[in-house]
């Protein structure tokens, strides 16, 4: 059976799909964990850079949580199975 190789792009979409599966874990069971909606944002807020034909908005946040940082951990951990 030939071996899966590894890329950096299948680590970037498995770490993206395990956020957004922990996120949505942590926003389903926070009513019965509480611990799981404590959340921080981490990033840099959206910044606008206006030029008379162009005008460019650049920014990226990220909202952790505990289920999120599962998530990532199951991800990389499925990333290492491969």
């Amino acid at each position: 059976m030939p071996k899966v190789t590894k890329s950096t792009g299948i680590l970037l979409i498995l770490l993206i799909i395990g956020s957004i599966f922990g996120s949505l874990l942590g926003e389903i069971f926070s009513g019965s964990l509480p611990f799981l909606s404590y959340s921080r944002t981490i990033g840099l807020s959206p910044t606008t850079i206006d030029l008379a034909p162009l005008t460019l908005t650049l920014g990226i946040m990220l909202r952790l949580n505990i289920a999120t940082i599962l998530g990532f951990f199951l991800a990389f951990f499925i990333y290492t199975r491969l």
